[in-house]
This record gives structure tokens, sequence and C-alpha cells, in this order.
């Protein structure tokens, strides 16, 4: 595994994050995919023994029973001061007024919540899920800095939304002598590059990290394209995702895989790992196997006409997952 600073911080994390939506009780939430605690803990396991020390969840996640799951798995096989640990803020926790969204009163609430189910003090990077249009900005950044302040948070980031949103959050902490975000999660992968327009660009400027968010566009990219698994048959979101013509995409990543003999899921990974902007994508993982090819990604090298490959073939989508 390799390890590499978080944006402009002097925070390490391992270039692969696990991804914990995957993990929670099934049928609570919006999943009806997840693996429960049993079936969760051995993948979590083996992903610190190949030597990931980033994990990310959410609040949201099945119901806060992902941060469960999470938090008691990352307290038997791992020490605390060792691993980065990820939550998110914004989706909706109970119905009625302030069950969601991105107010004081919602942060407030929510961050002692996902300690709780954690079971820890603090967490190392809280995200806010998405940009919330019905709080005024100040007071989201105002209440975010105040948990860093009252050692909650370590650190801040944000995830898919406009540049135009992300650059104004900035700049309004910036402004206040606020806390910045350090990070932003966005969806991106080889057939959704729609984030290198306005986004990325900002991250390498303001020295942001990255860390894409379905970087295997939800398996489209690890099997044949008319191919359908359990998750995918259920999975109303995912299913608005990706187009027909991201066929050719799809075909360009078998062809190289097959040319290197590796799985599919490798070669995508490692072109994500090219990328500059990018600090450790954020892979599901349902089977031991995914886990090995998100670390064998880490070592894979891909040549300038791979890469070329690789990319020409992508067309222009709407914009997704905001």
């Amino acid at each position: 595994m390799q390890y590499v600073k978080l944006g402009s911080t002097g925070l390490d994390v391992s270039r692969i994050c696990l991804g914990c939506m995957t993990y929670g009780v099934p049928g609570r939430g919006a999943h009806e995919w997840t693996l429960d605690e049993d079936a969760a803990r051995p993948l979590i396991r083996q992903a610190l023994e190949a030597g990931v020390t980033f994990f990310d969840t959410a609040n949201v996640y099945s119901d806060g029973t992902s941060e469960e799951i999470v938090g008691k798995a990352l307290r038997d096989f791992a020490r605390r001061d060792d691993i980065v640990l990820a939550t998110k803020v914004h989706g909706r926790m109970r119905p009625g007024p302030n069950g969601a969204g991105l107010s004081r009163k919602a942060i407030m609430t929510e961050i002692d919540h996902s300690l709780r189910r954690l079971g820890t003090d603090h967490v190392d990077l809280y995200q806010i899920h998405r940009y919330d249009p019905h709080t005024p900005i100040e007071e989201t950044m105002e209440a975010l800095h105040d948990l860093v302040k009252a050692g909650k948070v370590r650190y801040l980031g944000a995830s898919s939304m406009y540049a135009w949103q992300f650059s104004k959050a900035q700049y309004t902490a910036e402004r206040h002598g606020w806390t910045k975000f350090v990070s932003m999660q966005n969806h991106y992968n080889l057939v959704y590059r729609e984030e290198e327009r306005e986004m990325l660009p900002l991250c390498a400027d303001q020295g942001v990290g990255v860390l894409p968010w379905s970087p295997l566009a939800r398996g489209r990219l690890t099997r044949d394209w008319d191919t359908a698994t359990g998750r995918s048959a259920t999975d109303a979101f995912g299913s608005t995702l990706y187009p027909e013509g991201d066929r050719a995409v799809v075909e360009a990543v078998t062809r190289i895989a097959g040319e290197r003999g590796v799985p599919r899921a490798q070669v995508a990974l490692a072109w994500l790992l090219h990328q500059d902007t990018v600090t450790a994508p954020i892979v599901g993982a349902s089977k031991p196997g995914h886990i090995e090819d998100a670390v064998a990604a880490v070592e894979l090298v891909l040549g300038e006409k791979e890469i070329e490959e690789l990319e020409s073939p992508y067309t222009p989508h709407p914009v997704a997952g905001h």
C-alpha cells in the first residue's frame, strides 16, 4: 500500500479508501443489497491487513447501521490513532423538521449521533454529503468550524456539488477565519468525467484532495455491459448514471485488462490513480477479491497509449450525482 497527504494537509491516508456504504443491516434505509455485520467484519479486517487505513461511511448509510458496524470492527481490529475515519452529514435521518440538511441544529445533532454509533470521541474527516441550498452557507461553515474547535472533528470535507458552490463555501470560511474544506468526494470515473471541466481544476489550484466515489461506475467497469448484479437490479439511483454510450469505454477497459492479464477493476482504478488530482478512490467491497483488486491497482502502471485508449471513447454526460 502507498500513502499520500490528503490535499495540502499533513494528514497521511492510504491510496485506497474503503467505502462502507456496502455494510449495514439489509433493508434499513435505501439499500437492500448491503452486508450485515457478520459478512462485513472479515472484509474490514482484510482491508486493514492489506494496509488500508482510510475508511469512509455516512450517517445515512443503512439508517446509521453502517457507522455502527464499521465503528465496532475498527475498535476490534485496529488502533484508533492508526486509522483515518470519515463520515458525512446532510441526508435525512428522521421525518419532520430538522431531520436532514446542514443547519446548525442538524449538524450539531448529527455529529453526536455519529460519534455514538462509531464509538469514538472524534472523526478525522467530517464531510457534507451534498450542498444544502436551503441553509445559508455562513451558518453551515461556522457550525462545522465549531466542531473542529470542539475537538469532535479533525478535518472537513465536501461531496458532490457545482464548482461555484464549493468555491463559495471556501471563500466564506476564509473570509471569516473558519476552517476550510480539505477534500472533495465527487463522482468521477472512466465513464463519468464531467468533473474535469471545473471541479478538478479548482481542487488542484486550491490544494484540495479528491476522493472519487463510484470509481468503478457501480461495477459497470468491471463486467460486460449487459450483465446485471443483485445490486444493479435494485439500485434506482445508479441506474440513472450511465447511458448506453458508455459501452465503448467498458469495452476499452476489457481489451486492456485482457492484454495485461488482470481483472478489469484493476485497470479502471489504475487509471484514476494516475490522475494528478486524485488522492484516494472510495472503493466498496462485498467480496475479498474486490479488496485484492483495489490494492493491486495501486501498483499497476499504465502506459500513455493505454491511457489514451481508455479515454478516447468518452462522450459528454449531463451532470449527475449532485
